[in-house]
């Protein structure tokens, strides 16, 4: 019996690093309603980053790169990053998987199954027109939250990033 879980494991881990050494997207985009990612985001207690965008917005695509590459950097002070497409049910899920393979996107990319924006915006933020880019940081257990709804540089995304982790009870 040992033998099979063996041989499982084995292909597991053969086939994970198959795709990373293929450059193969692995990663399924999951589809999602405004609760669950109200959910996720009430009950986050690290500093939480999470970026709305589709694939038809060229600000969007623009700025996700600088957003991997600043969660990536502080990974170590438990920066999440998730990624949110409001794209049209048309684009889910090859629309998406296209443009994530592209920009080889590694955080978590949900879709978000809803098409009322006078419904989930007000949801993520009682600000928010809709418009995108937008995000919002968030870190719950420092009283943190900060709504965007423009295109944030890398200088000033990173600052964000700072007065989140820097925001003191």
């Amino acid at each position: 019996m040992m033998n099979v879980k063996c041989k499982i494991a084995v292909t597991l881990v053969t086939f994970i690093m198959l795709c990373f050494n293929l450059g193969v997207f692995c990663q399924k985009i999951k589809k999602i309603k405004i609760m669950d990612l109200e959910k996720t985001i009430n009950e986050s207690k690290g500093p939480l980053i999470v970026n709305f965008w589709a694939t038809y917005c060229v600000p969007c695509l623009k700025e996700i790169p600088s957003f991997q590459q600043m969660a990536n950097q502080f990974k170590g002070k438990g920066v999440k990053l998730l990624l949110v497409s409001i794209d049209m049910k048309e684009a889910y899920p090859s629309k998406i998987i296209s443009i994530a393979k592209k920009l080889k996107l590694n955080p978590p990319v949900y879709w978000l199954d809803e098409t009322n924006a006078d419904y989930f915006c007000p949801k993520v933020d009682s600000s928010w027109s809709g418009a995108l880019p937008s995000s919002l940081f968030i870190y719950n257990t420092k009283g943190y939250r900060k709504f965007f709804e423009d295109e944030l540089s890398k200088e000033k995304l990173e600052k964000e990033i700072q007065a989140m982790l820097g925001k003191t009870d």
